[in-house]
């Protein structure tokens, strides 16, 4: 018998997925500081690709905008001189505000990371890869049931 003192599976989830939220921004953040300019580079287009003009103005202090703006709108290509100026807290930011916008875009960093010699050696880049990649496969099911047909679904499950 459930007393209340155990979370159920759903508050569990929900208590693991904010846990998620809350450190994805700053394992990035992590990993871009110990990163070559280039995977910074790499990183960088990653995040802001999704993102538009007024949200890279509100982030940061404008920093990506002027990133944007300087490499050019259309071919994105973000020079070395450019991220210089990029602090950690300045990508906690990013990410964060990237996660409101294109959930998929941050974690698309997952294979990024796997991709580069330099970082896919790093616990930090491991863990992280790990995080996104199981955060897009819990959401790819999610969107899978939403999509199934009623009695397809489990007992219970009503979509939101």
């Amino acid at each position: 018998m459930n007393t209340g003192t155990t979370p159920t599976r759903a508050a569990q989830f929900a208590q693991d997925s904010s846990a998620e939220e809350v450190e994805i921004p700053q394992l990035v953040a992590q990993v871009y500081e110990v990163a070559p300019e280039a995977e910074r580079g790499r990183l960088l287009e990653q995040l802001l690709r999704p993102l538009g003009v007024l949200s890279l103005v509100a982030v940061a202090g404008g920093i990506f905008a002027k990133i944007r703006f300087q490499s050019g709108w259309q071919d994105l290509s973000v020079r070395i001189d450019d991220i210089r100026g990029v602090r950690p807290v300045d990508i906690v930011a990013l990410v964060e505000h990237a996660q409101q916008v294109s959930v998929e875009a941050v974690d698309g960093l997952a294979q990024l990371l796997m991709a580069s010699p330099a970082l896919s050696t790093s616990a930090t880049a491991v863990l992280l890869a790990a995080l996104l990649a199981g955060r897009a496969r819990a959401r790819s099911r999610r969107e899978a049931v939403r999509g199934a047909a009623p009695e397809a679904r489990p007992r219970g499950f009503s979509p939101p």
